[in-house]
Formats: C-alpha cells, sequence, structure tokens
C-alpha cells in the first residue's frame, strides 16, 4: 500500500484579470500544513473507492497510467469548496498514489490539465510539487476563451517565484458555517464575467503590491509586511469580483475580515479563493492571541464555524 499527503493551500488572488493586459490570471498562494488529504492506495483488478470525487479521479488516474486497477481510500481530506484547494489537492494525491502503487511514473504538472486542474491558477499544483509561497506566470490573454476549454488542452502556468515560507509565520485559519464557494459551472460562468469586464488599473495596482511590497517581504522574512501586502491583494482582487460574490468580500466574510483586521497581532486578513475561508497572517508569539482574534470575529458576525492556526509548508506532497 502506497499513502500520499497533502497539505491545503491559501490563494490570495491574481495579478490580472483583465484582458486589456498581455498575460491573465498569475496566482498568487502559500502551502500549509494543516489540514491535509491523506490518500492511500493499492493495486487492484478494477477501480474501487467509495469516495465519490476520489473515484472519479481515480477512475482517470487509471486511464492515464495505462494500468488495470487500484483500490483507493481518503484517510483525510479537506472540506471541499471552501477555499482550501481541495479539488487539486485531492486529484494530484489520487493520481501520485496510484502511480506509485502501480510502479507508474506520473509527471503531476503535465498531468493535471488532463484531471482538469491547474486551468487558470498554478498555485495548487505548485504547491503540490514543492509547497513554499508561490507566484505563477499565469496564461497569455490571446488564449482566453469565453467558452471553458476541453480538459488537457491547456498547459499549467509556470512557477515565476517560489519562496520558503519562514518558520515562525503561522497563518489563521476561520472557517465559518457558510455556503461553499463557488465551483464547477457556478464558477467558470463567474470567472468568465469578471475577466469580461476587468478594470486593466486593478492589476496594474497589485502588479505594483507585489514586486515591491509581498516579494520583498517574503525575501527580508517579515510577517507584518506580507500580511499588509496579501491583504491589500485581497481586497483589490475582490474590487473585480464585487458584482458576483456581493460585496468586496463575499457575505459574511467582509465582517470577519474586519473584526480580524483589528487585531494588532493579526498583520494581514482576507478571504481565500471563493470563500468560505478567511485567513490572517500571524507569527509564533502571536497564536493564542490570533485564535482568540478568529473566535471573536465569528461572535462579532454571530456565526458559527472553526478557528485553527497552520505553519506554512515548504516540501510537497509525501509518498510513504
Amino acid at each position: 500500500m502506497v499513502r500520499v499527503s497533502t497539505g491545503a493551500r491559501i490563494h490570495f488572488g491574481f495579478l490580472n484579470l483583465s484582458l486589456a493586459r498581455d498575460r491573465l490570471y498569475g496566482g498568487v498562494g502559500v502551502a500549509l500544513d494543516e489540514p491535509r488529504v491523506v490518500v492511500a492506495a493499492e493495486p487492484a483488478s478494477e477501480v474501487r473507492c467509495r469516495h465519490p470525487a476520489a473515484r472519479e479521479y481515480a477512475e482517470q488516474a487509471v486511464e492515464l497510467l495505462g494500468v488495470e486497477g487500484v483500490d483507493v481510500s481518503v484517510e483525510r481530506t479537506l472540506p471541499r469548496h471552501a477555499g482550501l484547494g481541495s479539488g487539486t489537492q485531492l486529484a494530484l494525491a489520487v493520481l501520485r498514489s496510484v502511480a506509485a502503487a502501480t510502479d507508474r511514473e506520473a509527471d503531476v504538472r503535465r498531468l493535471a490539465p488532463e484531471m482538469g486542474r491547474g486551468g487558470r491558477s498554478g498555485v495548487g499544483v505548485a504547491t503540490f510539487e514543492a509547497g513554499g509561497a508561490v507566484l505563477d506566470a499565469g496564461h497569455p490573454t490571446a488564449r482566453f476563451t469565453t467558452d471553458r476549454p476541453e480538459d488537457g488542452s491547456w498547459s499549467v502556468p509556470t512557477v515565476a517565484a517560489r519562496h520558503e515560507v519562514p518558520d515562525r509565520w503561522r497563518f489563521l485559519l476561520v472557517v465559518p458555517d457558510a455556503d461553499p464557494g463557488r465551483n464547477g459551472a457556478a464558477e467558470e460562468s463567474s470567472m468568465r464575467s469578471v475577466v469580461e469586464r476587468a478594470d486593466a488599473q486593478t492589476g496594474d495596482r497589485i502588479a505594483g503590491i507585489v514586486t515591491r511590497r509581498l516579494l520583498p517581504a517574503l525575501a527580508e522574512g517579515s510577517a507584518e509586511r506580507f500580511g499588509e501586502a496579501v491583504e491589500s491583494v485581497g481586497r483589490l482582487n475582490g474590487t473585480w469580483y464585487a458584482d458576483e460574490q456581493g460585496g468586496v468580500y463575499r457575505p459574511p466574510v467582509g465582517a470577519l475580515v474586519s473584526s480580524l483586521s483589528e487585531s494588532p497581532v493579526v498583520y494581514g486578513a482576507g478571504q481565500s479563493s471563493w470563500g468560505p475561508t478567511v485567513y490572517g497572517v500571524t507569527d509564533a508569539d502571536h497564536v493564542d492571541e490570533a485564535v482568540e482574534a478568529g473566535r471573536a470575529a465569528l461572535s462579532d458576525a454571530d456565526i458559527e464555524g472553526t478557528v485553527s492556526v497552520a505553519r506554512g509548508r515548504n516540501r510537497g506532497a509525501s509518498v510513504e
């Protein structure tokens, strides 16, 4: 039996969503050590898996790798459509586990598009491969089409920059009991609507924040400046999505972000992907206070939810 383990990721936003610029998308995100996806697999004469989504990925993996079958079990998984990268991490964990269990080589970057992953952001694939804080190069804008491309017809965006996440940094995760984030056909429709009317100057402002604030903060190891930078990136991204999600942040995320921003130990807060997960950047010296700030944010918004703290993950998926 082979067991593959990989962590969640936070998606802070995109560099550009305007068709007026040369490159489109360009994801910014970071790998986390928790929560995790853990998938086990062993050879079989057919595909066996009780987890519906994992079974679909196992069937794709078996076909792509040209093997007879596999028995896949999901031991741990991420909440679905919560903004933590559940789809990509589960798909790639299944692919890697099937390959390892059947003595096949699997280039996850090359095969991810065949499984419908990595079409816009390359952050999920990059963090599965090597962890860290990642900026991807996006896609040439000329390739954009109003219809969703067929699976396998794209390449996962190249990693433009990657930095190790400093050991003392921590990431607060506040997950309210709210509807799942956009996914599937609804997400595709929303993203294309956003891209068709996105303001190019917003992307220009984000580019300045990334080059002058975010990347230097990573290089220097400053959690404070990094938190401030990713909060700015997320807020500007939210102006693109406001008509689609009901505000700069989707409800009730705005109230949670506002509350966390008042805490001196939370250096920046925002919405991961389509939410509802809210992140906060803090450090090892202020974990307890950050957790209290997360609980207070939920209480102030009068909503139930969970609060946890994760480290950054500086390695890719593990295979045992």
